[in-house]
C-alpha cells in the first residue's frame, strides 16, 4: 500500500525530498520533507499544514545530541479529513514547534506552529516539515513503518553538465547556478540522471537516494544510475543505493550533493563542503569519481 500526494498539497512547498536524509524514517522513500518558502532572518520558519483534519496528539520526543539543536522535537499526529487518498490516514509531522492544540480543526495550509531545527538535521539542512503516513490501524508513534509515498507531480528532469558559478553559500555548503529552473514557481525540476528521471537524496553523504520517473517510480528492476557518465549506484524500483563514490568539486573531494525537487527561482545544484570553501562568483565542475578506480 502506498500513498499518493496531491499536486495542490506539494504546491504549498517550494521545494521536497523524499530520500534526502539521514533519519530511517525516509528508508524507501516513506517520508517526505517538505521546504516553505517564507524566510524570517534568513531562516524559514513557517509551518503550513500538508494536509486538513484534526489534532488528535502532541508530544515531545528525544533527538540526537548535536552541539547546533536542541536534543528534543515534537511530534504532532493528525486524522486526515480528506481529499482521497489521504481521508483517514494518521499523518505524522516533526519539526514543528506547535502552536496548535490537541482537538484543533485544522485546514490545508493552516500555520501548525514554527519551525525549529532538531539533533535530526545535519548543519546544511534547511528547515522543514518532515511528514509520513499511516494506515488507521498502524502505530502512529514508531519512527520507521509509515507508508510509500508516491507523487501526482511530475518532476522535470534538468540536464546538468556538473558545473555552475557559486551564487551563495553558508558554513558548509554553496549553491550553484546551475541547473536553472526554466520557469521559476510553475512546476517542479530536479537534476535528471543520464538515463532520464530525477535524481533525490543526499551523494553520498547518506547511505541511498531514489531517481523518479513519470513522477512515480522507475519500472521493477535493478539497473544503474549515472550522472554525466559517471556510476551513483544502482536503482532497485525508485531506490537508489550509492555506490562507493566521492563527489569532487575542481578536483578536490567535498562531502557530497544535495538533490531534491523545487519549483523556486533560486534552484541549483547544493554542494555540501563544511571543509572547503568557494567564493561567490567561483566556477566549479563537479564529478564523481568511485573509490575503486
Amino acid at each position: 500500500m502506498a500513498v499518493t500526494l496531491p499536486e495542490a498539497m506539494l504546491e504549498q512547498y517550494e521545494r521536497f525530498s523524499l530520500y534526502n536524509s539521514p533519519y530511517p524514517a525516509h528508508d524507501g522513500g516513506c517520508a517526505v520533507d517538505l521546504y516553505p518558502g517564507t524566510l524570517v532572518d534568513g531562516r524559514t520558519t513557517a509551518a503550513p499544514s500538508p494536509v486538513a483534519g484534526t489534532v488528535t496528539e502532541i508530544r515531545s520526543v528525544r533527538a540526537p545530541p548535536k552541539p547546533y539543536a536542541p536534543e528534543h522535537d515534537h511530534l504532532i499526529l493528525i486524522d486526515c479529513e480528506g481529499p482521497a487518498p489521504l481521508d483517514g490516514m494518521t499523518v505524522r509531522i516533526l519539526h514543528v514547534e506547535p502552536t496548535v492544540e490537541v482537538g484543533d480543526g485544522i485546514d490545508c495550509g493552516d500555520s501548525l506552529g514554527r519551525l525549529v531545527r532538531a539533533g535530526f538535521f545535519a548543519p546544511w539542512v534547511d528547515n522543514h516539515l518532515h511528514v509520513g503516513f499511516r494506515a488507521p490501524e498502524q502505530n502512529p508513534y514508531r519512527a520507521s513503518g509509515s507508508l510509500p509515498i508516491e507523487l501526482e507531480v511530475s518532476p522535470r528532469p534538468l540536464a546538468w553538465d556538473g558545473s555552475g558559478r557559486v551564487v551563495s553559500s553558508g558554513d558548509t555548503y554553496v549553491v550553484l547556478d546551475a541547473p536553472a529552473h526554466p520557469d521559476p514557481g510553475t512546476g517542479f525540476v530536479g537534476v535528471r540522471a543520464d538515463g532520464g528521471g530525477v535524481l533525490d537524496g543526499g551523494m553520498p553523504h547518506y547511505e541511498g537516494g531514489g531517481v523518479f520517473r513519470r513522477g512515480r517510480s522507475l519500472e521493477d528492476g535493478s539497473e544503474s544510475v549515472s550522472l554525466n557518465g559517471d556510476r551513483l549506484g544502482v536503482a532497485d524500483g525508485r531506490t537508489v543505493a550509492w555506490d562507493g563514490v566521492t563527489v569532487t568539486a575542481n578536483d578536490d573531494p567535498i562531502t557530497g550533493l544535495s538533490l531534491f525537487c523545487a519549483r523556486d527561482g533560486d534552484f541549483g545544484a547544493k554542494l555540501i563542503c563544511p571543509d572547503r570553501a568557494f567564493d561567490v562568483g567561483e566556477r566549479v565542475q563537479v564529478r564523481v569519481r568511485s573509490d575503486e578506480s
